[in-house]
């Protein structure tokens, strides 16, 4: 971990987020809403579909839920850091806006922002951080 790290949220975590999101974001749009068969016969293919009972979005919303408050003010700081918001000089304002804006749907609004994955790992950078610190299969 760099020095300059000096969050609630682990940069383990954040790498967590990234994974999920980019899980997420890879969903198309739906080509057949009450499919005849069952996924088996039709190679999988519903996995990679937007469903309204997807269980990466479960997951994920679930996995943010399970943050304690510091952990998701900062996971929202970063999203907006990495998006663009401000730069490093300005974390301090950066998170404490994400402190005066968290309210209970953290997960949904998360779920919301477009390149979520792409954001976060953007400031991960900023920080000196990357996931390829961290082996995914331990997170």
């Amino acid at each position: 971990m760099s020095e300059a790290w000096d969050l609630s949220i682990s940069p383990e975590k954040v790498c967590y987020f990234i994974v999920k999101a980019r899980e997420f974001d890879v969903k198309d749009g739906m080509t057949e809403p009450d499919p005849a068969s069952n996924a088996t016969d039709d190679n999988m293919a519903s996995v990679l579909e937007d469903q309204p009972d997807d269980p990466v979005e479960a997951e994920l919303a679930s996995a943010i839920w399970a943050l304690n408050e510091d952990e998701q003010i900062d996971l929202v700081a970063l999203a907006w850091l990495g998006r663009g918001d401000g730069k490093l000089e300005d974390w301090g304002d950066i998170r404490a806006q994400a402190a005066e804006a968290h309210n209970n749907r953290t997960g949904a609004y998360l779920l919301g922002i477009p390149l979520l994955a792409d954001y976060l790992e953007e400031a991960l950078a900023e920080f000196g951080e990357s996931c390829q610190d961290f082996e995914m299969g331990r997170l």
